[in-house]
């Protein structure tokens, strides 16, 4: 098991780091940076604003499924064709009580107008994923892998011809970015779909209200888990609008968002972990076995790859900011130097909540896979009062930097519990010299980030040896081993009889 996780998790980290970062860093940078931080603070907010409520499309269907198909992949035919029509009811629910809610709260006939598409646009991703839970659930990763990354393959080909070629030189607006999504989501949902009936036969779709309760009465702890989780990781940009007053409640959410973006695009690697083990730790759980060594690899490399970025992200906030957000058309140096200043300080906060956020894809996981969904939903249901609660009292203080304390404070609490959690559930036992080793790891590679600072080279060189060092720290104080990890790469040929291959 550990060998199958190692090779689709490098599939899968090698897609979307060659597909991803170019998506975030390239074309979702250059959408915000020619529209301007207002503009792009403005759609921003209904993403996360119609990201609140995204459960409603799923509740808990996609989680349930996934673990449930992993372990009885007979039920595919019937669970496919009942479960789809139970999401087309629930994507019309959704879809009125965004609407509605828009419109209490103030949203303006511009506002609701992007918010409908942004709405379809979500429908369509839970759609893609619903599918892909199916795939994953089959055990069919690589299929899977390559479906991850094909509609951000489609819209940087759509909006890189919208942002780049020439036709469209100066007209490009933030509906046009929101347009592209539901293209490419539209295509995305044809091909999975596609995919996922050559293994379950023909179906015929139809509402069997028995069926349906079953289905949400599984899920519905998954449902509330994922809502929970999606108020505390996603309230602080529309809290930011909605608690500032006018262009200045928008500026601070683009500000917000512009440090957010590298954080989004480190989750979204974090987030592979958790896609590949849910079905591994519920295979594992379910025959009995031991989970102890797989949760102890996958944690190694987890908490490395995000302690090295967090850590670099600190000392060179502003040098990243920097790269990513050039001075605009008319903005003076003293604005510039403003806003950079301020989505550094940021940027520190939310990469110090990447490592926490690592940290719960992992052991919430793991939790997930087991059932262990009413502490899991206690845990959640703390963070979002301690998010709310630290977001009212800092945001009129501080504006976007209050905002990523919050982030920082929610995140570090419900990843220390699920720790904990996880750890006296399974009886897990990593062993004194693992958290000697990890406690050394983050020691040096803090030391080799701050005198790196002092090198008297450029400090993109700096920066990458500074990364280059950690990774060898992260190999010499024997938190990964390269053997190990090489010999479930490339197994011996008594191992590869005893796997079996994807299906």
């Amino acid at each position: 098991m550990q060998n199958r996780f190692i090779k689709n998790l490098a599939l899968l980290l090698f897609l979307n780091l060659l597909i991803k970062p170019f998506w975030i860093l390239g074309v979702d940078r250059a959408v915000q940076n020619t529209v301007g931080d207002a503009s792009y603070g403005f759609y921003f907010s209904l993403f996360n604003f119609s990201s609140l409520f995204y459960i409603l499309l799923d509740l808990g269907i996609t989680n349930f499924n996934n673990r449930n198909i992993a372990q009885n992949n007979q039920l595919l035919n019937k669970h496919l064709a009942g479960i789809s029509v139970l999401k087309i009811l629930l994507a019309v629910v959704y879809g009125v009580l965004i609407y509605l809610i828009g419109y209490l709260i103030g949203y303006d006939s511009h506002q609701l107008k992007l918010l409908a598409w942004v709405g379809l646009n979500q429908v369509l991703l839970s759609f893609v994923l619903y599918l892909r839970s199916n795939i994953s659930g089959l055990l069919l990763f690589k299929t899977d892998s390559l479906l991850s990354v094909f509609d951000r393959l489609l819209m940087i080909v759509i909006c890189s011809f919208l942002l780049w070629s020439g036709t469209f030189a100066g007209q490009f607006k933030i509906e046009w970015y929101v347009y592209a999504q539901t293209a490419a989501y539209i295509v995305t949902v044809l091909l999975a779909a596609i995919i996922v009936l050559r293994y379950s036969g023909k179906i015929k779709l139809s509402f069997n209200l028995p069926f349906s309760l079953m289905i949400l009465k599984k899920s519905i702890p998954f449902a509330l888990l994922v809502l929970l989780m999606s108020f505390y990781n996603r309230l602080e940009p529309v809290l930011l609008e909605r608690l500032l007053d006018g262009i200045e409640g928008k500026l601070q959410t683009g500000i917000y968002s512009r440090a957010f973006r590298l954080l989004d695009a480190g989750n979204n690697i974090s987030l592979l972990f958790s896609v590949l083990l849910l079905p591994m730790f519920a295979a594992l759980i379910k025959k009995k076995q031991a989970v102890n060594s797989l949760v102890k690899l996958s944690f190694s490399i987890i908490i490395s790859m995000s302690g090295i970025a967090a850590i670099l992200s600190f000392y060179y906030s502003e040098e990243l900011m920097q790269l990513l957000y050039g001075q605009q058309i008319g903005e003076s140096i003293a604005d510039f130097q403003w806003r950079i200043d301020q989505s550094a300080k940021v940027f520190q906060l939310l990469m110090g909540s990447f490592v926490a956020v690592s940290v719960t894809y992992i052991f919430g996981t793991l939790l997930t896979a087991n059932g262990n969904l009413k502490l899991l939903n206690i845990i959640a249901a703390s963070g979002v009062v301690i998010n709310v609660s630290v977001n009212l009292i800092l945001i009129p203080i501080w504006q976007a930097y209050g905002a990523a304390w919050a982030s920082l404070s929610v995140q570090v609490f419900t990843a220390v519990l699920q720790l904990i959690l996880a750890t006296h559930i399974f009886k897990l036992n990593f062993g004194k010299r693992f958290w000697l080793r990890l406690t050394l790891f983050f020691l040096l590679t803090g030391s080799a980030g701050f005198f790196s600072k002092e090198l008297p080279f450029h400090w993109i060189l700096n920066f990458v040896m500074a990364a280059v060092f950690g990774v060898i720290l992260a190999f010499l104080s024997g938190l990964l081993k390269l053997r190990e990890l090489f010999s479930m790469v490339i197994p011996s040929k008594n191992k590869n009889k005893s796997l079996s291959n994807e299906k």
